[in-house]
C-alpha cells in the first residue's frame, strides 16, 4: 500500500509537469516550480527531482512517516539503454544486422552492419532496369557495385577520369535510396570504413605488390568474412594513393587482397536503440 502511495504521488508530479509545459512552453527544472494536486497519504522523499529528459525520480521515501526501504519511483540520473557488443545479432525493419561497435548503457544509438549485402531485388524495386544495368552488375541474387561515378571510365578501365568524390558516386546513390526504403529510421547509412577494421578483427598487412593492400583475416569472425560471402564494398584506406576508390576485398588464402572497386554492398547504419526489434 505504501508503494502504491509513492506511485500515486509520482504520477501526480508527472501530471503537474504536463500542466507546467502547457502553461509555460518549457519543462520545469525543479519540482518546487510545480503545483501538485495530490490528496493521498503523506509522501515525503529525501531524494527527488526532475531528470534532464523531464522524467522524475523519487527515492528514500516515507509514507505517513513509515520508511519504504529499497523502493523508488522513476529513474535517478542519466538515461540507461540496452548494451550491445561487437557481434551481437539484432533486427531492424525485419532485416538482420550485426553490431560492429560496442555501445554501452549510456549510448542511445548503435552501429550495425547489414548481415547480407543489398540484393538485386532491393535495388530493382526502386531503380529502373536502365539504371540497374548502368550502375549495378547483378551477380546471383546480390548487387555488385562499382564506385566510379562516371560510367565511361569504368568501361574504358581508365581510373584517371573517375571521380574521387564518394558523395557523387553510384554506390552512395544506391545506399542512400536503400536507406530511404529499408532503413529510414537510421541517422546514418554508409559503407564499411577502414576505421571499422580494428573492432572487426582485421589487420592491415604489407602492400605487396605496391598497388595492393593485404588484410589478414585470421581473427575475423565468420559473420564479417566467410568463403560463401567474401565480397563487400568499403570506404578507402586512409592513403592518398587510394582516395579515388571504394575498396573491393577478395580472398587469397588467409588474407584478403584489397583491390579495385566492384563488390557486394553491405551498408552500415547508425540507429536509435529504441527502433530495433
Amino acid at each position: 500500500a505504501d508503494k502504491r502511495s509513492i506511485d500515486a504521488y509520482g504520477r501526480s508530479i508527472e501530471l503537474a509537469i504536463t500542466d507546467y509545459l502547457l502553461d509555460n512552453g518549457t519543462f520545469p527544472t525543479s519540482i518546487d516550480q510545480l503545483t501538485i494536486e495530490y490528496t493521498g497519504d503523506r509522501v515525503e522523499c529525501t531524494n527527488k527531482g526532475i531528470n534532464e529528459d523531464a522524467t522524475i525520480y523519487l527515492t528514500d521515501c516515507t509514507v505517513n512517516g513509515r520508511a519504504v526501504t529499497g523502493y523508488a519511483y522513476g529513474r535517478y540520473g542519466a538515461a540507461e539503454y540496452e548494451e550491445y557488443t561487437v557481434g551481437d545479432e539484432v533486427r531492424y525493419n525485419n532485416v538482420d544486422y550485426y553490431v560492429i561497435k560496442n555501445s554501452d548503457a549510456t549510448e542511445s544509438s548503435v552501429t550495425l552492419l547489414k548481415a547480407e549485402p543489398i540484393t538485386s531485388s532491393e535495388i530493382s524495386s526502386y531503380l529502373s532496369s536502365t539504371e540497374v544495368s548502368s550502375k549495378v552488375s547483378i551477380t546471383d541474387t546480390y548487387a555488385k557495385m562499382a564506385y566510379y561515378s562516371a560510367d565511361d571510365c569504368v568501361s574504358a578501365g581508365d581510373i584517371s577520369g573517375c571521380s574521387s568524390d564518394y558523395s557523387a558516386s553510384d554506390v552512395k546513390q544506391v545506399v542512400d535510396v536503400w536507406k530511404t526504403n529499408y532503413a529510414s529510421g537510421a541517422t546514418t547509412a554508409r559503407l564499411l570504413e577502414s576505421d571499422d577494421f580494428e573492432t572487426l578483427g582485421f589487420e592491415w598487412g604489407e602492400a605487396t605488390p605496391s598497388d595492393t593492400y593485404w588484410v589478414k583475416t585470421s581473427n575475423v569472425p565468420s559473420w564479417v568474412y566467410s568463403g560463401n560471402n567474401y565480397y563487400w564494398t568499403m570506404s578507402p584506406k586512409d592513403d592518398a594513393a587510394y582516395v579515388w576508390r571504394v575498396i573491393n576485398v577478395s580472398f587469397v588464402q588467409d588474407y584478403v587482397i584489397v583491390t579495385d572497386p566492384g563488390g557486394l554492398v553491405r551498408p552500415v547504419i547508425v540507429i536509435d536503440k529504441s527502433a530495433l526489434n
